[in-house]
């Protein structure tokens, strides 16, 4: 059960990656939180991504296909996978297809979240990160019990610098002009199903895992 999870910045890949993760037990592979342990502990490979992350452009090809090829030869991913945030253009999706090919392994559906673009900012501006342990905030879904304190630990939480509206606005961006056209690529293929991203977390859980147990329509609503 190899499945990959698409959707804007904000669109909610992450929540559902995890669920779908205990549930089907396979790992969520999430590039994003790879490269940002990268940032956190200052190696070579997470300073060089900063400078991109923090103008909201995407990491070099380079240095995220060689990571995710080598997460999913790791034990646990041998029963399937869950790539949240990868690929991210179509050279990535084909280096990852002939690299699954070479495996023996396929990749056997594609889900895109889709929240319209006011929805996204709304969700991205108001995210906020525990400096200390990372545990997540929202200043209007989840805010923290005292203002700029993590409930957990008690450090300070911050907005980052990849979720200010600026930034967002680039992420964005860069989203529908490199990512998008990945729709296209999996529709052709016939792997892809699109969910709607609105509504309770639940409910949309509900409807991926629908479209992962074998819907035949690819517009699921």
């Amino acid at each position: 059960m190899n499945i990959i999870l698409l959707g804007a910045p904000g669109a909610g890949k992450g929540t559902q990656g995890n669920i779908l993760s205990e549930k089907f037990r396979i790992p969520q592979i999430s590039t994003g939180d790879i490269l940002r342990a990268n940032v956190r502990s200052k190696t070579q490979l997470g300073l060089k991504a900063k400078e991109y992350m923090d103008k909201g452009a995407l990491v070099p090809d380079d240095i995220v296909v060689g990571m995710v090829v080598d997460r999913i030869n790791e034990e646990d991913a041998k029963s399937g996978f869950i790539l949240d945030g990868f690929p991210r253009n179509i050279n990535q999706a084909e280096v990852l297809e002939k690299t699954l090919t070479s495996m023996g392994k396929s990749i056997g559906s594609v889900i895109g979240i889709e929240v319209d673009r006011k929805e996204l900012v709304r969700r991205l501006s108001g995210r906020r990160v525990c400096r200390k342990c990372g545990a997540s905030y929202h200043t209007i879904f989840n805010p923290p019990l005292n203002i700029g304190m993590c409930d957990k630990c008690g450090s300070e939480i911050y907005q980052r610098d990849d979720d200010k509206e600026e930034t967002i606005e680039a992420r964005l961006k860069v989203y529908e002009q490199e990512t998008f056209p990945l729709v296209e690529y999996y529709s052709r293929k016939g792997l892809y199903r699109a969910v709607d991203g609105k509504g309770s977390v639940d409910q949309i859980t509900m409807t991926i895992v629908g479209a992962i147990e074998g819907s035949d329509n690819p517009k699921v609503s």
